[in-house]
């Protein structure tokens, strides 16, 4: 099994290419369930998530051609993807496929919509909460889908097709906002969805389904309009830059110090974290498709933040954040209000020296005046990524176990780092 060696004391200096994002790709790339045309999708970063997927599609019947980049090209350069999906070949997703990644639920929306039934195994993921599908279910009754749960499947029903309809989430989520796009845009007549995610992938989705000749209005905003129609063709687009990533190797430049160009992205996609780093003292200049982040000796401050959805802080970037509080000169206190557990890296970065306790929802970090290397455990995604830049500081040798997590949502992050002058490597076996 993979693991990735950090020696920490070197400043970051240089340029770092942001990659697609993943949370766009996957939602877009399931969107071609719902025509018999080709999806051109590009900028597809190369991530074991975005494999996994073309897997369950192809398990549904989508054919793929990839064009592009290849490994040993540039990384700054995305793949582009072709999806048809001519024929559904079968409307099942089976357990075994949609344990390994939470977002392969989400075929049962376009399924539903096209096919007028589905069988979705009930999802898997990372395990930061429990996150509960029935915000989904409950979206698509509203659309006039009948559904039960047998056996661990969601068996979905929509006889004649689904029927536009009205409702309001309980509770702000992506997944589900993502899913009901999917499914209202072949519905009959107008869906009205309240208190929609804001977030810019659900944007990129529905800019997506657009191109392909559906009728939505309001994404971006709490309320969405969408206007079924009886087909949807193909289309070319563009996935948008990763604003985790982009996050992620900022909140990196703040805590090594330095000077870092992150380029081919957008400050608008991360507005509340870059103004969060420049409290904590980084310099942050915005550029039209590009961000400069630079920290030359200063102190890292302290910093409150609580977790929101966007354009508040974004809770996958809350663990890097907690790596960059381990540094700072006080006391911090970071709110978890997304996810029920999603503090398990916090054993991990004690490991490392860092003093920080916990009381519920809410972390308490003590800044200190070094963290020491160790050996540590990834234990998700975005805790994964908060060890390496911890270790970028930490004095001697850090070594991070199960990297497997890292590779699902972060395209060649050793090789971009190291360009900027980070000692980092990964080891193989």
């Amino acid at each position: 099994m993979d693991r990735i060696r950090i020696r920490g004391g070197n400043a970051l200096v240089g340029t770092i290419p942001i990659s697609g994002a993943k949370n766009a790709a996957l939602p877009l790339m399931i969107a071609a369930l719902l025509t018999d045309d080709t999806l051109t999708l590009e900028n597809v970063p190369h991530l074991a998530d975005v494999e996994q997927l073309i897997r369950i599609l192809g398990n549904h019947g989508v054919d793929y051609t990839v064009s592009g980049k290849r490994l040993v090209q540039n990384p700054a350069q995305g793949r582009t993807i072709h999806f048809t999906a001519r024929t559904i070949v079968d409307t099942t997703a089976p357990y075994e496929l949609v344990s390994k990644m939470r977002a392969s639920f989400w075929v049962i929306g376009p399924l539903l919509a096209r096919m007028h039934k589905a069988r979705v195994s009930l999802p898997g993921g990372c395990a930061i909460g429990t996150r509960p599908v029935n915000l989904f279910i409950d979206g698509l009754r509203a659309l006039g889908a009948t559904i039960d749960i047998d056996g661990g499947y969601v068996v979905a029903e929509a006889k004649g097709g689904l029927v536009g309809g009205r409702y309001s989430f309980p509770k702000v989520s992506v997944g589900a906002t993502h899913v009901m796009l999917m499914a209202a845009s072949l519905a009959r007549g107008e869906t009205v969805i309240e208190n929609a995610a804001c977030e810019p992938e659900v944007v990129d989705l529905a800019d997506c389904l657009n191109a392909m000749g559906a009728r939505i209005s309001g994404a971006g905003t709490p309320t969405i309009t969408i206007q079924g129609v009886t087909a949807l063709s193909g289309a070319r687009h563009r996935v948008l830059p990763d604003r985790i990533e982009t996050g992620t190797y900022a909140i990196a430049a703040a805590m090594a110090g330095g000077d870092v160009t992150i380029a081919g992205t957008r400050a608008g996609l991360l507005p509340v974290a870059l103004d969060v780093l420049r409290q904590a003292g980084a310099e942050v200049t915005e550029l039209e498709d590009s961000i400069r982040i630079r920290r030359n000796g200063g102190d890292i401050l302290p910093v409150d933040v609580v977790t929101d959805p966007f354009p508040g802080f974004p809770t996958d970037l809350q663990a890097q954040f907690m790596a960059l509080m381990t540094r700072s000169s006080g006391v911090s206190s970071i709110t978890e209000t997304i996810f029920e557990n999603r503090f398990m890296h916090v054993q991990e970065l004690a490991r490392l020296g860092a003093r920080i306790s916990l009381s519920g929802q809410v972390a308490k970090v003590e800044g200190v005046k070094r963290l020491a290397g160790a050996p540590v455990m990834a234990t998700d995604l975005r805790a994964s990524v908060s060890l390496v830049i911890a270790g970028l500081v930490a004095e001697g040798e850090t070594t991070v176990n199960r990297v497997y997590h890292l590779d699902r949502g972060f395209e060649r992050l050793e090789e971009k780092l190291v360009a900027c002058g980070a000692e980092v490597e990964r080891i193989s076996g």
